[in-house]
């Protein structure tokens, strides 16, 4: 479960942006709230489709990025800096998230915390969010390079079942052989129609 961002963003803008004539907060919030969609569609289409889900959680962390620029230009704008990876109140903040992923136990500290404090906190909520993405990815590429995609995958089970059908038809073909002799005889023939259907193929390919 990730971190509320969106919830955390909207009550940032409301309580210190601009009502009207700022399209940072348009900005912010369509950016946490495609980085919450696209991890929410990511899931939806994993069981469907790897190569979806991995692009839906690459443009879940990028538009994270882009929230996170907005808060930095924030403190800056106004003064203040990120806090450093060390400081206790990041420290503080990354424990209490741990623990804590619902909205309704974060709403009473974003209500009463200063400007500079929610932006530290929601970019401390980003950081959370962006390690849990990677290591999303991370697994979602890997799952991709060891077992192909959906496509891949149906073409595997496609290929074995053709197998399986044509080791069941040549053991059919070769119990009705009566003696050891007619069962090599039979061989031969299922031999000999093989090799033809290889030659013409190699033919018709120009393979020489």
């Amino acid at each position: 479960m990730t971190p509320p961002i969106y919830q955390g963003t909207v009550l940032f803008c409301r309580r210190f942006l601009p009502v009207r004539g700022d399209r940072t907060v348009d900005q912010m919030t369509q950016a946490a709230r495609s980085c919450k969609q696209n991890i929410a569609k990511g899931s939806a289409a994993s069981g469907t489709s790897r190569e979806t889900e991995i692009k839906l959680t690459n443009v879940a962390r990028a538009t994270l990025d882009e929230l996170m620029e907005d808060y930095l230009d924030w403190l800056k704008a106004h003064g203040a800096a990120e806090w450093p990876a060390d400081d206790p109140r990041r420290l503080a903040a990354r424990d209490f998230a741990r623990k804590h992923a619902d909205w309704e136990d974060w709403l009473p500290i974003f209500e009463t915390r200063p400007a500079e404090t929610a932006a530290n906190l929601m970019l401390t909520l980003c950081h959370q969010t962006r390690y849990i993405l990677d290591k999303m990815l991370a697994s979602q590429e890997e799952d991709f390079r060891l077992h192909g995609g959906v496509r891949e995958r149906m073409h595997a089970a496609r290929t074995a079942t053709r197998s399986a059908d044509w080791d069941k038809a040549l053991h059919s073909r070769l119990s009705t052989a009566a003696t050891p002799a007619a069962l090599s005889a039979l061989a031969r023939k299922i031999k000999q129609a093989v090799d033809r259907s290889v030659e013409s193929i190699r033919r018709r390919n120009g393979w020489g």
